[in-house]
């Protein structure tokens, strides 16, 4: 076995090895940047996140995405100053976009280091990701599969020359547009902690995070329709979605959940989506925002117009996403 304290070490160091021609992967501070060159002026966008959540970020680094991501610890912000030298590698003078999950953690050592940078004249700025609709008050929601579309959105303004003013605002339209939640199905592995609370063969933890706050256990007897009818309508209500609505899906597995399950979810949600006539124009299916080994899923929709839909469409090269 790895020792606890050298696991991201060394994944990072497999994950450079993999994808020479994406990436670069720095260390003490550790941090991610991509090999694909920047033209003077470009918009840098930067985002970190606890390890665990793979491939979110590290895996969105490359052309058209993030310039730069931040690995912490499991479940745990990165530091001020691993953020720092993100941006000072990435910085090409169009100032530096950051895309943050509404945790705790996160927001507070991404304001101090856009302090920083703004006392050596970078400009720097930061969007609040904070689509998750288990929690019912906006100010308190976390991040969940918003922050793998807003990553794209960001990145692909950045690389169409957008300003900084300009990638800030769209970038804040498409978490404003995007709302998730998210679904437990067995038991979840903390660090420290060891196993979670065993779920019963037929119960669902509904609402979860992605850093294993627990949900509402509830009993499912009908499979997948009734898990999907217990997320889907509270997604629709709160933004709210309606008829003839063009929509981006994001299902995205929370690490232990295979393919098959992964598909069964999705017939059930394509089945109730169209019954709300909703159209589908774009869909990710995998594993794009996980917690470790957890199974479940979390699933996003986004409300696209032109815009938003061009920047999705733009072209990517990335880890874990590429067209």
């Amino acid at each position: 076995m790895n020792k606890p304290g050298s696991a991201i070490t060394q994944s990072l160091r497999g994950m450079a090895l993999c994808h020479p021609d994406t990436i670069k992967v720095h260390f003490d501070p550790d941090y991610v940047e991509r090999t694909a060159p920047c033209p003077s002026g470009k918009v840098a966008v930067i985002s970190g996140s606890g390890s665990g959540h793979e491939p979110l970020p590290i895996g969105y680094v490359g052309l058209g995405m993030l310039d730069a991501a931040c690995p912490g610890p499991i479940f745990t912000s990165p530091s001020p100053v691993q953020l720092l030298a993100a941006v000072h590698s990435a910085d090409h003078g169009g100032g530096v976009l950051f895309i943050v999950k509404n945790y705790a953690g996160g927001v507070l050592n991404t304001e101090l280091t856009i302090e920083m940078a703004l006392q050596e004249g970078i400009d720097a700025r930061y969007v609040l990701v904070n689509d998750d609709v288990a929690i019912p008050e906006v100010a308190n929601r976390r991040g969940l599969g918003a922050a793998t579309l807003a990553c794209k959105i960001a990145g692909a303004a950045a690389e169409s020359g957008y300003s900084l003013d300009a990638t800030v605002n769209v970038t804040r339209r498409a978490v404003a547009a995007s709302r998730s939640m998210g679904v437990g199905t067995n038991v979840n592995t903390l660090p420290r902690n060891g196993l979670g609370v065993n779920l019963a063969d037929d119960s669902i933890e509904l609402g979860v995070g992605i850093h294993g706050e627990p949900g509402e256990v509830r009993s499912v007897k009908k499979g997948m329709p009734e898990i999907v009818d217990l997320i889907l309508p509270p997604i629709l209500n709160d933004l709210p979605f309606a008829p003839g609505d063009r929509v981006l899906l994001l299902i995205s597995g929370m690490g232990g959940t295979p393919p098959l399950e992964l598909y069964l979810f999705s017939e059930a949600i394509h089945e109730l989506i169209a019954a709300h006539q909703l159209r589908v124009e774009r869909q990710l299916i995998g594993n794009y925002l996980t917690s470790l080994g957890r199974g479940g899923y979390t699933m996003t929709l986004m409300k696209l117009d032109d815009e938003l839909l061009g920047l999705w469409d733009a072209p990517v090269h990335t880890p874990a996403l590429h067209w």
